[in-house]
C-alpha cells in the first residue's frame, strides 16, 4: 500500500518523499501560458531540488507542461495543430522501458490512455531532439493500436508522436496521457 500527501503549491519545504507527481489539471486557468505561472509557485523549487538529487519526479500532463517550464525536461508544448481541444483515447508505445516510470512495461508494448489538453504539441530543436535519441529521453510515442507511429495517431501535432519523455538522468518523466 502506498501513502500519498498531498502538498500545497506555497509549500517551500516538503520533506520524506520518495516520489513527488505534478498532476494533470488548469494551473492558474492556464491564462498565459500552460505551466508559465505554476512553474513560479514556491513549492516548485523544492521539485527542481529534489530533483537535482535524484528524487523521482513525474509529471501528468499540465504536470508535464510545468516541468518543460522549469526547465526539468527539454522542449516546449505548442497549441495543438489545428488549434483544438483534444478529448480522446489514444495509444502510446513504450520506446524505452529503462527508467523506474516504465520499468514495468515491455520495450514496444502499447498502452491505451485518455489525453485531454489543449496545448499537447510537444516541440524541441532538431539538434536536441537528435541528443535525446541518442541518450534514450523519448519514452512514449503516439502509435496505432498495432504499435505503428504514424501521423493519423498523433492527436495534437507533436513533433516525432512524442507523448512523454525523460530528463538525461532519467529520474523526471513528464506525459501528456493520463496514466492516473
Amino acid at each position: 500500500q502506498v501513502k500519498v500527501d498531498y502538498i500545497w503549491h506555497q509549500e517551500e519545504k516538503p520533506k520524506g518523499f520518495d516520489c513527488l507527481i505534478l498532476p494533470g489539471g488548469f494551473s492558474y486557468g492556464d491564462y498565459l501560458r500552460c505551466g508559465a505561472i505554476a512553474r513560479f509557485s514556491p513549492v516548485m523549487e523544492c521539485v527542481q531540488d529534489f530533483a537535482e538529487q535524484g528524487g523521482l519526479v513525474l509529471g501528468i500532463c499540465n504536470g508535464f507542461q510545468i516541468l518543460l517550464e522549469c526547465g526539468l525536461l527539454p522542449g516546449a508544448m505548442l497549441r495543438n495543430q489545428g488549434l483544438k481541444f483534444v478529448c480522446q483515447f489514444i495509444y502510446v508505445r513504450v520506446d524505452n522501458n529503462q527508467i523506474p516510470f516504465t520499468g514495468a512495461a515491455q520495450p514496444g508494448q502499447v498502452l491505451q490512455l485518455p489525453v485531454k489538453h489543449n496545448e499537447g504539441n510537444y516541440y524541441v530543436e532538431e539538434e536536441t531532439l537528435k541528443e535525446m535519441k541518442r541518450r534514450g529521453q523519448i519514452v512514449l510515442r503516439y502509435s496505432t493500436k498495432e504499435g505503428v507511429v504514424t501521423r493519423e495517431a498523433n492527436p495534437n501535432g507533436a513533433l516525432d508522436n512524442i507523448a512523454g519523455i525523460c530528463n538525461e538522468r532519467k529520474n523526471v518523466f513528464g506525459l501528456m496521457p493520463h496514466p492516473e
